[in-house]
């Protein structure tokens, strides 16, 4: 073959949970953030909203990196920074986690031999440097001919991906203001907030509404649907081209995030934008997020976290119309647009409103392995 001006970068193409994007060894990447963000745009091909270049998939959900290391905190085998990438944005935010991504951390490490297996299931702490968040992940690790081998197969479904998979479970430890300052950033659980028109986001009457602001893992403004002309049920085609309620949500977020300690949040991916309503296939509660422009094809792992905290609070939003099954331990059932996404949730017996455990479902996928190329221009 002929010498390549291109340098060539290991890693491997994952899905995790209902994303899917390259893991990268931390040491395999450029050590400055300047030089590292460059090579990232241009491995998923950003910004360009088809991203034919690269390797992402021309939408937010496949528009995601992973980077990992082993860690140096006492008592966290992994660290994980997720870097959120956009297809027709020059942007890298890395200040929000996502937890389908974080299904992969533990997969990789072990297909790399960053860890070793343990027994017939393997669990690793990891911290989320993004939102210096730990959870303990557990992935199964079957005897196999030539030893201890990550099982991808099984009977594990989650809503959001095709077919089954073998299980991952993921127990956050804590994950309250994981990027806002509390649980409940405004110090409250409900905000009435006026949204006023502006020059650039405009063409709306000014409206008042009730929000949830919180962040049990990802920062969340909540609403309900009804409060803004909508059901709740609509389809994600018809939300992603109601451009009316597009924009009286981004005026919201704009003006909200603020108060939620967020401050100037125009050009990043967060507070993430939740409509809620009435739960109609037997779950505890219907949604539709925005990412924050995007209507989500289902719920970010730790949006939904986020859903099922606020569901427990008394006066937030989904007070009246969430159906919750009461007791110490709750099983929420989040609905999303292509699905349902459960939650498990532990409660202080002392204050049952205070959230002590979170636990979820996820599975994972290792896609492919090898080098991801780079052109010498980029570095």
């Amino acid at each position: 073959m002929k010498p390549s001006a291109q340098t060539a970068i290991p890693c491997l193409m994952m899905r995790g949970g209902t994303s899917k994007g390259p893991f990268f060894n931390e040491a395999d990447l450029p050590a400055d953030q300047p030089t590292r963000d460059r090579v990232l745009l241009s491995v998923m091909g950003s910004p360009d909203k088809r991203q034919i270049d690269g390797m992402g998939g021309a939408h937010p959900l496949t528009s995601k990196v992973a980077i990992v290391r082993k860690s140096t905190t006492p008592g966290v085998d992994l660290d994980f920074l997720f870097a959120q990438l956009q297809p027709d944005k020059d942007t890298v935010d890395t200040t929000p986690n996502c937890g389908n991504m974080l299904a992969g951390v533990v997969p990789f490490a072990l297909e790399t031999g960053m860890v070793q297996a343990q027994d017939d299931t393997s669990t690793f702490r990891v911290l989320t440097l993004n939102t210096d968040m730990q959870c303990d992940i557990t992935v199964r690790t079957p005897m196999g001919p030539q030893g201890r081998y990550v099982e991808y197969e099984g009977d594990a479904r989650i809503d959001g991906a095709p077919g089954s998979s073998a299980p991952i479970t993921i127990n956050f430890l804590d994950t309250a203001g994981s990027v806002c300052p509390s649980l409940l950033p405004t110090g409250h659980v409900l905000d009435r907030i006026r949204v006023e028109p502006t020059a650039e986001l405009g063409g709306f009457e000014p409206f008042e509404i009730d929000v949830t602001c919180i962040d049990n893992g990802m920062p969340l403004v909540m609403f309900r649907a009804t409060d803004i002309g909508r059901t709740g049920y609509e389809s994600v085609a018809d939300l992603n081209a109601d451009t009316e309620l597009k924009t009286r949500i981004e005026a919201l977020r704009r003006q909200i995030s603020p108060r939620m300690g967020l401050g100037d949040v125009t050009n990043k991916n967060y507070p993430k934008m939740t409509l809620v309503a009435a739960p109609r296939e037997g779950g505890s509660l219907t949604t539709r997020s925005f990412i924050p422009h995007v209507c989500h094809d289902a719920i970010g792992v730790l949006a939904a976290v986020t859903v099922a905290t606020a569901c427990v609070l008394e006066g937030s939003v989904t007070q009246g119309i969430a159906r919750m099954p009461g007791g110490l331990t709750q099983t929420v059932s989040v609905e999303h647009p292509t699905g349902e996404f459960s939650v498990e949730l532990g409660l202080d017996p002392a204050n049952p409103q205070n959230v002590t455990r979170a636990a979820l479902l996820r599975t994972a996928r290792l896609l492919m392995r090898g080098d991801v190329m780079v052109p010498a221009s980029t570095l």
